[in-house]
């Protein structure tokens, strides 16, 4: 029973640097459009914010109540995107990233998957130009006018895939490559990204529920990296074509996490005692050679980040959050320089060389990002209830939500 009791969570992706994006007014403008961030690291490299905080605690600058799921927010061009699951529908929300005032929404009919948690959509929303591209818990894909939230084309993954639902529904956050919209959710799979027509998928696998890393390294040919619940799996981006493979199967089925890929290296991280892995690519022989494996990194569903050589997560099931501990781990060796105990099964991004931490039970903490040691700098409540969901920063504004729907903006100008 202890695993089950999360081996739901790895359905959530939930799930961060910001560069300019032109807006229709010419006006140069902050974005996060997507799941970890344009660069998909999780690190932002915004300064100017307030970093020493009111015993008060942090301003709210605004919050609404969006309905129950993990969908982290994406933003850009002033407009927020999130999900969240109300009375069985799923709504995408577009709303006022400095108001929270509702733009628009799509809605449409989807059953709550509450086994063992709270349900509700796992995937975060990615933007690209004037598109929207949101995934649902039961595979509705859909690509959305950011403007006006028209449907521009939709695909339900799991009649176009032949697949079942996953267990804890799909969840992965669409990545955009080129005129390609990546997707793992029980196949690898390719859609355009103006037409939806399917550009290719790869044979049926057990469903993971992260995200697609797409590289190039010591090849012309980029690759994509996922991990589904069978193993890491490197794929052509172009064509579709398996290229590697490596076991890594999780006891209930519970690979949630992106791998993490910097050079040649490539990290992944399983909760339930399985561990964390660093595999090296070889594209002279298209071959993952293992460099270490150990349990010192055991992600449920939040991403480790990696800084500076060192990867920065939680260790831990989030069914034992009392024991879950904050760990600092050399990227390239496994060598643990810190752990820390007392945010439950959390998450973080890095900001400006800090780490800005939400814990399980809704606290924001800001920490250094250094292996010397855990050193708090200042805390601020945010939220109450089960958090699970990666918060964001931009535009010295931190969003954040908890598994009930209610999502807060906090205000970090000084």
């Amino acid at each position: 029973m202890f695993y089950s009791r999360l081996a739901l969570c790895a359905l959530i992706s939930v799930s961060f640097l910001a560069p300019a994006v032109l807006n229709a007014e010419s006006e140069i403008q902050p974005s996060w459009p997507n799941w970890m961030g344009p660069n998909r690291d999780g690190i932002s490299h915004e300064t100017g914010w307030k970093t020493e905080w009111p015993d008060e605690g942090l301003p709210v600058n605004w919050s609404r109540e969006i309905g129950i799921g993990f969908s982290s927010v994406s933003i850009a061009q002033g407009r927020l995107l999130t999900m969240g699951h109300v009375e069985g529908e799923e709504i995408v929300w577009c709303l006022d990233a400095n108001t929270g005032e509702e733009l628009w929404t799509h809605r449409y009919p989807c059953e709550l998957n509450n086994n063992l948690h709270e349900g509700g959509p796992g995937a975060t929303p990615t933007i690209d130009g004037e598109r929207v591209y949101t995934l649902g818990k039961s595979g509705q894909l859909y690509c959305l006018n950011l403007k006006s939230g028209e449907v521009h084309w939709s695909v339900m993954l799991q009649d176009d895939l032949k697949v079942p639902n996953p267990e804890w529904g799909f969840s992965s956050s669409a990545v955009i490559e080129g005129n390609q919209v990546i997707l793992e959710g029980g196949r690898v799979v390719s859609y355009d990204k103006i037409t939806g027509a399917k550009n290719w998928e790869t044979k049926p696998h057990e469903a993971g529920y992260g995200s697609a890393a797409v590289f190039r390294r010591d090849t012309e040919t980029p690759l994509v990296a996922t991990l589904d619940c069978a193993g890491l799996r490197i794929t052509e981006l172009m064509t579709g074509k398996a290229v590697a493979f490596k076991s890594w199967s999780s006891p209930f089925r519970t690979n949630a996490t992106t791998p993490i890929i910097q050079g040649d290296l490539i990290s992944i991280s399983t909760a339930y005692n399985v561990g964390c892995g660093l595999f090296e690519w070889d594209a002279e022989s298209s071959t993952l050679k293992e460099i270490y494996t150990n349990k010192e990194m055991r992600n449920h569903f939040n991403n480790s980040i990696l800084l500076d050589g060192y990867l920065y997560g939680f260790d831990g099931n989030s069914n034992q959050g009392r024991v879950v501990q904050l760990t600092c781990m050399k990227f390239d060796t496994g060598k643990v320089a810190w752990k820390q105990r007392g945010m439950g099964c959390g998450s973080l991004m890095i900001v400006d060389g800090k780490l800005l931490i939400l814990s399980e039970s809704g606290t924001l903490i800001l920490a250094k990002a250094s292996p010397v040691g855990f050193e708090e700098l200042a805390q601020s409540p945010m939220l109450t209830g089960r958090c699970w969901t990666v918060p964001v920063f931009l535009n010295k504004k931190v969003y954040g939500r908890n598994a009930a729907g209610k999502l807060v903006c906090l205000d970090l100008a000084p």
